[in-house]
């Protein structure tokens, strides 16, 4: 086996690594020339193109998800003690944005395959206390909407759709955001279109709008942009205690161009899973389920799954051989229960969410992103087969049979 790297040691594959193209800089110098760089003209025009684009009547543009899910979650007007249930595989901030608001998270474990969160165990976690769902299109793969829907109807709850990875996803002819009251995304630096930070709120209602708008702004009645406009000075109130949730003109500027490019992005991803699930068919490791049938998967995750059982190298044996060969990955996630700070505070044990449990500590994410080139990806190709060769070398009768 050749042990030398596939890749140069100056030249690392960074994970997640967003497509930035010429327009998008050229927006941002222009944004930076005019001397308006916070809320303003450009970040409304994002706004609205991006509300346009998801066919929704609102739209409030924050600085991340994580402030969206935050403001959603209060814009559900939930009182302490109250319950939302959400997935143990997801990110911190689906919980914490539940902590902050006064809520009690619940989970409600996920599907093996899906790896999204299953609606019977969503109602089996129903109780007097409950009042909101707030389910994570985790990879890109929309949840069983029509499920999920019935549940927060029949029992009169919140719905709050966990976006962040979902920008393009679609269930059954209707774009992911659109089903609940308020849906969160995400243009993080990984995702898969980018502002470097920063996250949009779909939102049903104009109460809803015009409230978190005012949230997102410190509570005050008159946003920047408004108040400092050459229309003349107008006086603002503070209406609410709120927060400092709001998007810049700077991220604006490139959120504008990203999302011109969306599809072609998409397009891009979707080669890149093809490619994958070709080459890896026939290796020890579980791929990603295949989109269902109508639903668009908005491919911003390719997880597999490295169980020792199978492949004689343990999951973490694999991440450390992977990025020695200068391979960025991502780990998507360990669960919640498996946290040291949620264990204290809600009492979680991994092993009443077997599911979410075995996914978290198997998963591996590898790249996917548009800016990935053809040759990039047979590198990632070759890197994946180099590290599961090592279990092989490991154990000379898989060696042989191979």
């Amino acid at each position: 086996m050749n042990n030398n790297p596939i890749r140069s040691k100056d030249r690392f594959l960074v994970f997640g690594a967003p497509a930035i193209e010429d327009a998008e800089i050229q927006e941002v110098v222009a944004t930076m020339k005019t001397g308006w760089l916070g809320t303003g003209p450009k970040v409304r025009l994002f706004q609205d193109e991006f509300k346009a684009y998801k066919g929704s009547e609102y739209a409030v543009a924050v600085n991340s998800c994580t402030a969206g899910l935050h403001l959603s979650v209060l814009g559900s007007s939930l009182e302490p003690g109250d319950e939302v249930i959400t997935t143990p595989m997801t990110f911190c901030a689906t919980v914490n944005a539940i902590v902050h608001a006064g809520a009690t998270p619940v989970l409600a474990d996920v599907d093996p395959v899906t790896m999204n969160i299953d609606p019977a165990q969503v109602e089996a976690k129903i109780t007097s206390k409950t009042k909101a769902i707030l389910p994570v299109h985790f990879a890109g793969r929309p949840c069983d909407m029509d499920a999920l829907c019935d549940i927060a109807r029949r029992h009169n709850l919140k719905l709050i759709e966990d976006c962040a990875h979902a920008i393009e996803t679609e269930y059954k002819g209707q774009k992911a955001g659109t089903f609940g009251d308020f849906g969160c995304f995400s243009f993080y630096v990984t995702k898969n279109i980018t502002t470097g930070e920063g996250g949009m709120i779909l939102v049903k209602s104009q109460e809803d709008n015009d409230r978190l708008n005012i949230l997102a702004l410190h509570g005050m009645s008159k946003d920047a942009w408004k108040r400092f406009s050459d229309s003349g000075y107008k006086h603002y109130e503070v209406v609410e205690v709120g927060f400092k949730y709001n998007m810049m003109d700077l991220q604006a500027a490139i959120g504008i161009h990203q999302l011109k490019r969306v599809t072609p992005y998409w397009q891009r991803r979707e080669q890149i899973w093809q490619r994958y699930n070709e080459a890896f068919a026939d290796l020890p490791i579980t791929l990603p389920a295949n989109p269902e049938p109508n639903t668009i998967h908005a491919y911003h995750l390719y997880t597999i799954l490295v169980d020792e059982a199978k492949t004689k190298v343990s999951r973490d044996e694999f991440l450390n051989a992977i990025n020695a060969e200068n391979i960025g990955v991502g780990v998507h996630y360990m669960s919640m229960p498996e946290h040291p700070v949620y264990q204290k505070m809600f009492g979680w044990h991994t092993e009443d969410y077997p599911n979410a449990g075995y996914i978290g500590r198997h998963t591996v994410s590898l790249p996917i992103s548009a800016k990935l080139t053809d040759a990039d990806v047979e590198e990632v190709i070759a890197g994946v087969k180099k590290c599961l060769a090592i279990g092989k070398a490991k154990n000379p009768v898989l060696a042989t049979a191979a």
